[in-house]
């Protein structure tokens, strides 16, 4: 069933016909997948990997783990991404970088992302609380004295004047004091331009308490999952945005796959109730509430996402955007007939994909054979193939739903005189256009050139 709010089909065709006419293309000026603008002024990283120790045991694929972790987020697009691997990532230099590099480099407006791979260790207090801390190239696995501890990281993050940063460590660090976790993430409120501008520090880890780090020769299964979550797999909703809490959620489930369950990352909230953005995708496609779980909440998702696509194309705006939004409805309603409609008229008109506006026709067809505009959907795509036969018999189907249908008996009488070579066909199907209130001057010209003498023109 149409939408009260939708088009009519032939302002649907108006509407698209106004579009290629003003030369849309896709928005090339929104965010690039990769490289955010407008939410950080500069994207900092420090990536830390120690693998050959000085007196500690190795750490199998650190090296390897910790470049792979900084290609990722050289494209994402940071500014400044600085490798410290081995001997480089000595005690005295760990604590110079953060306690004053970062701390006189960073401004307000910027983020910061610090991934470590290589040894944790534990200690405790006079209370029996856990004190861990991450061992330095020169520091030894079970002696706390040159090691970056948990409370030395966290006046890091207090110092810092950045508002996001991400902490990520693939290792068991133990002993946070965090917040109480958020209902939602920052993709579930309703002012995105506000709750971007929110302070947040979170940690990602690679296990829970009291598991073990399995470190072999490669990548970690952590740093895979990490990796791939960066290039694009932790967009959970497919709506161009990766949040922290995303890509925690996709690690998480991979690494618990490829562990077998034995390890179990996960995500803490150290301080604030931001969400650090890792990927921008556009503002318009920035999720609002949880993501719909029962049917009836995915059906109202994609109707609305149907009907902000139309008003896209109804301020001839982002084609592009509109075709997301049709893409994202037909995910959560994938019988929905009227998105497929639009789905095949904007691949046909503006973004020219002949497959895939037939594709998506047929679709309609199945899902909404009641629909008139199903049917004319699926003739359009078929004439513009070269398949007639098949065209004239789709409009006649269109015709069978709605015989009063004005365009369809237009585009009949063309293709019978274009095509076909029907020219009684034509002028039987223009007259019936011009009947029902059409003012096309060529089928004026057709109906009015087979006129009997004496025979009055039509009006």
């Amino acid at each position: 069933m149409r939408s009260p709010s939708s088009l009519s089909f032939p302002r649907m065709i108006t509407c698209l016909a106004a579009l290629c006419v003003a030369g849309m293309s896709p928005d090339h000026a929104a965010a690039q997948v990769g490289k955010p603008e407008g939410l950080y002024y500069k994207s900092w990283a420090v990536v830390v990997g120690v693998e050959n120790y000085l007196v500690a045991p190795k750490v199998p694929g650190a090296l390897e783990s910790s470049h792979a972790v900084a290609e990722a987020l050289r494209g994402l697009g940071f500014d400044e991404v600085l490798e410290i691997q081995d001997k480089e990532a000595a005690s005295k230099r760990l604590l110079h970088i953060l306690n004053d590099y970062l701390p006189r480099k960073v401004g307000r407006q910027d983020r910061i992302v610090f991934f470590f791979t290589g040894h944790a260790g534990v200690t405790q207090d006079s209370q029996s609380k856990d004190l861990g801390f991450v061992v330095p190239w020169d520091a030894q696995l079970n002696n706390p004295g040159k090691a970056i501890t948990l409370d030395q990281l966290k006046e890091f993050s207090r110092r810092s004047a950045s508002k996001h940063i991400l902490l990520i460590f693939d290792a068991n660090l133990r002993g946070w004091d965090v917040t109480a976790p958020q209902p939602l993430s920052l993709e579930g409120r309703l002012s995105p331009e506000d709750d971007t501008e929110k302070r947040s520090v979170q940690v990602l880890m690679a296990a829970e308490k009291e598991e073990a780090v399995a470190h072999v020769s490669g990548q970690s299964a952590f740093v895979t999952a990490l990796v791939a979550g960066l290039k694009g797999a932790a967009d959970l909703n497919k709506n161009g945005w990766i949040m922290a809490s995303e890509l925690a959620a996709q690690v998480k489930q991979d690494v618990e796959r490829e562990t077998k369950g034995a390890q179990h990352p996960q995500l803490l909230q150290l301080e604030g109730d931001g969400d650090v953005i890792l990927v921008e995708g556009r503002k318009e496609m920035f999720s609002v509430g949880k993501e719909p779980s029962t049917e009836a909440d995915r059906m109202k998702e994609a109707r609305v996402q149907y009907e902000q696509a139309f008003a896209l194309l109804q301020q001839q705006k982002s084609a592009e955007e509109a075709l997301e939004r049709l893409n994202r409805a037909i995910t959560y309603d994938p019988s929905f007939g009227d998105a497929y409609v639009l789905k095949s008229f904007i691949r046909l008109e503006v973004l020219p994909n002949l497959e895939e506006s037939l594709a998506a026709a047929q679709a309609a067809v199945q899902h909404a054979p009641q629909n008139p505009d199903s049917h004319y959907s699926l003739a359009l795509v078929l004439e513009k193939k070269g398949q007639h036969q098949e065209a004239e018999r789709a409009m006649l189907q269109s015709l069978a739903v709605n015989p009063a249908y004005t365009d369809v008996y237009f585009s009949l009488g063309t293709l019978y005189a274009d095509h076909l070579n029907e020219p009684q066909k034509s002028i039987d199907a223009f007259r019936r256009y011009l009947e029902l209130g059409g003012q096309s001057e060529r089928a004026t010209r057709a109906v009015q050139g087979d006129r009997a003498p004496g025979e009055k023109p039509v009006p």
